[in-house]
């Protein structure tokens, strides 16, 4: 999703394109075939948008806030845990960790102690579900219901309401009559005296009191707002203590009359009665409003889960809206409890997604701001406000709500002062501002991005170098060297750079800015590459600052660019699927889904590059469009097998693969079956059933690029068993079928034999051939001495910064060489942007075995945070927390 959080005020500096027709309405074998281009075309076409402001919560260091986080979990009362949990959760937001913060919601809900909490978490869990509804479809075609986030029966949540036995008044008079007439609207209600005074304790004073009710036979209660139906349930309830089934206007008629005479438990029955009764938003929103009014916690909670299951629709409805908004202090815990910022927090990140622009979601904020009661919740909140009014340019109050952000810790917010202070005109007090963060703090990449924004020429280039190289994966800092070589007319280097960060970071915002230096040097073959990737990834993107759909551009490229045939389609994905171009993959299987090729087969291809380039989210969109096109029934049920194999459920994955041979048996199926036994069986007698299932796939029809991937796995089954002559018999096979992935296979072959220079060799020739090859050096460095090892470790970083191999193999070889704050150092560099359990595992251990037992378990807290279930980090935490003074 592109973040709608762009900077105002740097509105003028964003890429676009003033009429992007006008450079595409060429005729084709008229285009001009200079390699130069014009610097005042550039201009129009390319101008890099400056980062956004981001509404999230971004600690300076993460580390100890999940540290912190762990410590007060370990010695917290059970009612403070989802809190923190919420907390993790918004630390993993702010950290772009998309698996640790959905585990983090669900710890939050699990360990919920209220209704309110619980419905909550379980509304935000299916909110972060949406279009999942599939895999609860299928896994109930496996006879397995998924009922883990369904409706909750909000009236067991609550314990029933226990009235003291209220003693009768000393006062009493001889002969008063145990009935009690009750006239209402000229009706006599007759009632038992007793029962009627054993409701509350006014109903007791006023029957057997001094008052002078308590000698009458007929009292009026024409003036109490209760009819003489609900009167007449009223006294079978003093009787009988159940209410009969009754309309929702006389539940709230006696819900009225039980406040005005404190009847409690009969408040009670009517609470829970009427509570039963909501199933539609507009019964929510009706009884919400009398719930508040009468304090009502159970129907306020029933009302509560109709709408939040309704999340995000919902928030379309003004009168849903009006119900979270026009609330006091009171109001807001009968219908939250202490679950009120949990609950803006939801709806603030809902109407955020929808429009962060919009009075409803400032609204929202500001009620987050009242609920937020610990130091942590007002930084998250104030800074959210602040980003908001800055992005609808009330400028004077987000300055107010990023000051109140920055005074209680939060220092990032000083990214929307500084960008104030510009506005102002004061470019000097924005610099400075920035300049004194990064002197009082360990630095990081983002505030030398936020300083460059008010630095010219060379200074503003060392800054952002120096915030690639703190935090390689800033977007801003790749795109503006590339602006900058490409208006230098450098379009070499400018395609390196960008090429750079497309190597590790599928950015949709670089795939357009490379698009346009393509189209720029007339490149459409390339660019058609680039819009194409981006259509897969989001159909519905827009480009030049959303003025124009990519549909629209793709079509308009095209005009320019020969057409293959499906089989010009087959052949450019051989190729570039053995050349481990996964974009140019992706490019080509976009073009082939026009054609009347089988889709189901296509969409499932496309799925399978889409998990490799991380892109999860995209993959399962894929696989499902796979199994909405599938050509026949197996088929349909082998992308189904992948669907839930792919979201945890193996053993259903496992029974669609066999339900699917059970019709056919076919290549995809025995292939998911392999592949689900493999990886989920720790039996090693299942290897042999895994070579069986592989070589039935292979007997089945399939074309090359499959046939050389399972021919891979059955190479790796057999290395795992100790057949390497099989293995390497596979891998050669593979190879001659151009699975290039096979060389690594084969070297590891080699390597078994004992043979390193063969291995580096065969490593050597997949580094070659493999347009995406950090991991080929990184494998290949295993077989190195160490003088090379460390130049293709050092090679893999400069490709991929994310993998934390190279980190850890430098960090262990300057400790073993007694540098032991160099190798601290060199996890902290990766610590700092990736958070990752063997980085700190690793810095945790060094902090041991230097007598640091303070930043030891610090790191032993972080980390499991972030695995909790990590043994051999709960082993180093117990050892280390044991020797804490």
């Amino acid at each position: 999703m592109r973040n709608f959080f762009l900077s105002q005020s740097y509105k003028e500096t964003q890429l676009h394109a003033l009429n992007p027709q006008s450079w595409l309405q060429v005729e084709r074998g008229k285009l001009c075939k200079s390699t130069s281009y014009s610097p005042s075309s550039i201009e129009s076409l390319i101008k890099v948008a400056e980062p956004p402001v981001l509404a999230l919560f971004k600690p300076v260091d993460y580390v100890e806030v999940l540290a912190q986080i762990h410590e007060e979990l370990e010695g917290c009362a059970p009612q403070e845990m989802s809190n923190l949990y919420l907390l993790q959760f918004q630390v993993f937001r702010g950290l772009g960790e998309a698996k640790l913060l959905q585990r983090s919601l669900h710890s939050a809900w699990q360990n919920a102690t209220t209704v309110h909490e619980k419905l909550i978490y379980a509304s935000w869990l299916r909110y972060e579900k949406q279009g999942e509804e599939v895999i609860s479809d299928l896994l109930a075609s496996c006879g397995k219901c998924s009922q883990e986030f369904g409706l909750l029966n909000v009236a067991s949540q609550f314990p029933s309401k226990t009235v003291d036995t209220i003693s009768q008044c000393s006062y009493q008079i001889d002969q008063i009559s145990t009935m009690v007439f009750f006239q209402i609207r000229g009706e006599m209600i007759a009632c038992e005296r007793q029962k009627i005074a054993a409701l509350s304790a006014p109903f007791n004073t006023m029957l057997n009191g001094s008052f002078t009710e308590s000698i009458l036979e007929v009292i009026d209660l024409s003036e109490n707002g209760i009819s003489p139906v609900g009167m007449r349930a009223v006294s079978n309830f003093s009787v009988e203590e159940h209410l009969d089934d009754l309309s929702v206007e006389i539940l709230l008629e006696i819900m009225v009359f039980a406040n005005t005479f404190c009847c409690e438990k009969l408040k009670d029955a009517c609470d829970r009665q009427l509570a039963s009764l909501v199933s539609s938003r507009q019964d929510a929103v009706e009884l919400m409003e009398c719930a508040m009014e009468e304090d009502a916690p159970v129907l306020a909670a029933s009302c509560l889960q109709v709408l939040l299951r309704e999340l995000p629709q919902c928030l379309n409805d003004e009168q849903v809206i009006k119900t979270f908004l026009n609330v006091n202090k009171q109001q807001r815990a009968t219908m939250a409890g202490h679950a009120s910022f949990a609950l803006y927090c939801l709806l603030c990140q809902v109407t955020m997604n929808i429009n962060p622009k919009s009075d409803v979601t400032v609204c929202f904020l500001e009620k987050l701001v009242e609920s937020a009661a610990s130091t942590r919740q007002k930084q998250l909140a104030f800074h959210q406000l602040g980003c908001v009014k800055l992005l609808r340019k009330e400028y004077s109050e987000a300055e107010h709500y990023f000051s109140a952000a920055l005074t209680a810790g939060h220092v990032y917010s000083v990214a929307g002062l500084a960008r104030l202070a510009y506005i102002r005109g004061d470019k000097l007090s924005s610099h400075e501002k920035l300049s004194s963060v990064i002197s009082s703090y360990q630095p990081l990449g983002w505030m030398y991005q936020e300083r460059a924004l008010y630095c010219e020429g060379d200074r503003k280039l060392e800054d952002l170098d120096k915030a690639t190289e703190l935090d390689p994966t800033l977007t801003h800092p790749y795109m503006y060297r590339v602006a900058s070589f490409m208006r230098k007319q450098d379009a070499k280097l400018a395609l390196a750079e960008i090429n750079r960060l497309l190597g590790f970071k599928l950015s949709l915002e670089c795939l357009e800015l490379r698009f346009c230096f393509y189209l720029a040097l007339e490149d459409y073959k390339s660019a058609l590459c680039d819009v194409q990737a981006i259509l897969t990834l989001s159909p519905e993107y827009r480009m030049f600052e959303g003025r124009a759909p990519a549909s629209q551009l793709r079509t308009l490229v095209t005009e320019h660019v020969d057409q293959w045939t499906t089989a010009d389609c087959w052949l450019q994905l051989y190729d570039r699927w053995s050349s481990v171009d996964d974009i140019g993959s992706l490019s080509v299987i976009y073009q082939m889904l026009e054609s009347d090729a089988a889709k189901g087969v296509l969409y499932f291809r496309q799925s399978l590059l889409l998990l490799r380039l991380n892109c999860p989210e995209a993959a399962m969109r894929s696989l499902q469009l796979a199994r909405q096109h599938a050509a026949t029934e197996h088929e349909r049920l082998v992308y189904e097998g992948w669907i839930l194999y792919d979201t945890g459920h193996c053993e259903e994955g496992l029974r669609k693969a066999e339900e699917s041979i059970s019709i056919q048996r076919s290549f995809e199926a025995f292939f998911l079956k392999a592949y689900a036994l493999a990886d989920s069986s720790l039996d090693p007698s299942c290897s042999a059933t895994v070579v069986s299932l592989l070589e039935d796939a292979l007997k089945c029809p399939s074309d090359r690029l499959r046939k050389g991937q399972a021919l891979n796995n059955l190479g790796s089954v057999y290395v795992d068993s100790g057949n390497i002559d099989m293995a390497a018999d596979c891998y050669i096979s593979a190879l001659k079928i151009q699975h290039t992935r096979a060389h690594q296979g084969l070297a590891r072959v080699h390597f078994l034999k004992n043979d390193r220079k063969a291995a580096y060799e065969e490593m050597t020739k997949l580094i070659e051939k493999a347009r995406n090859n950090a991991s080929a050096y990184e494998k290949r460095s295993e077989y190195c001495e160490r003088e090379h090892t460390k130049e293709d470790l050092q090679m893999v970083t400069q490709l991929d910064p994310l993998r934390v191999y190279p980190y850890r193999y430098r960090a262990a070889v300057l400790m073993d060489n007694h540098k032991e704050k160099e190798a601290i150092a060199e996890l902290t560099q990766a610590i700092a942007f990736k958070a990752d359990l063997h980085l700190l595992h690793l810095r945790a251990a060094f902090y041991e075995h230097i007598g640091d037992i303070a930043s030891a378990l610090r790191d032993c807290r972080a980390a499991l945070s972030l695995d909790p279930n990590h043994q051999e980090m709960l082993e180093l935490h117990k050892r280390v927390n044991s020797q804490e003074p």
